[in-house]
């Protein structure tokens, strides 16, 4: 794949996808955006892919927008911009694999957003994570008004919205902003660790219970996510790996 702005490799079931503009502290322009969304979609299509790291390259996860490129953008080029951005979160918190943000340094304003739309946060414990919107008389996207209040509450939500604080990864942990903070030199080892277990498992059933999970997340009744954990059971034990992972199972139990 020809990306400018993404660093993105696969292996043993997991691909990589390294956000990579390092000399602005990996700042999203709309370039970063198309590049994330062409690998998210091979990551899609691609069948032996069965979770997706996202991280970035250098000292920063991202430091959100490229404010150089917004003092220049008409409102139109701005809206423009912003949907682009939208689209992303969407694909991320939809994504139908397992996704787990790496964050390795600054992760504020849209940085923060997308790390905040994957499933699982490991983060560095020197890490600086935060939304500083209001300090730029901008204001939160990408779904992080209710992504973060679903992940620490409306209190703990509405002061960091409000104060436009970074908090470090070990009390992003603390939290529950994130699940894991880590010394930075154990961070991709941490996170590989997990991306592998997670890859050594049935895609389909990850498929399954991701969907589950997120009509748990919404306006869905008990009735109907009930219903759906009926099909989605006996959609995987259908599968002709069903077997196959009942006969390792076995094994690995002898």
């Amino acid at each position: 794949m020809d990306l400018e702005c993404v660093i993105y490799d696969k292996n043993d079931g997991v691909a990589i996808a390294r956000l990579n503009r390092p000399q602005v502290l990996n700042a999203m322009n709309k370039r970063l955006w198309l590049d994330m969304q062409a690998a998210l979609d091979d990551a899609r299509a691609d069948e032996t892919v069965k979770v997706v790291v996202i991280t970035g390259e250098g000292r920063a996860f991202s430091t959100g927008a490229d404010l150089k490129e917004s003092k220049t953008r008409s409102i139109d080029a701005y809206r423009d911009y912003l949907v682009s951005l939208q689209e992303v979160s969407r694909s991320v918190i939809r994504f139908e694999k397992p996704t787990i943000a790496a964050i390795n340094g600054y992760a504020v304003g849209s940085g923060y957003e997308l790390a905040l739309a994957c499933d699982i946060r490991i983060a560095a414990e020197e890490a600086k994570i935060g939304s500083p919107e209001a300090k730029v008389t901008s204001s939160v996207t990408g779904g992080a008004f209710r992504l973060v209040q679903d992940l620490i509450g409306p209190g703990k939500a509405r002061e960091l919205l409000f104060t436009g604080e970074y908090i470090d990864g070990s009390e992003a942990m603390r939290i529950g902003l994130v699940n894991r903070a880590v010394p930075l030199d154990a961070l991709m080892p941490t996170v590989m660790e997990m991306a592998a277990k997670i890859a050594a498992n049935s895609g389909f059933s990850l498929k399954m219970i991701k969907k589950g999970l997120n009509m748990a997340r919404g306006e869905v009744s008990l009735e109907a996510l009930m219903e759906f954990e009926v099909e989605a059971c006996l959609a995987c034990v259908s599968t002709k790996e069903r077997q196959t992972s009942l006969t390792a199972f076995e094994e690995r139990k002898k």
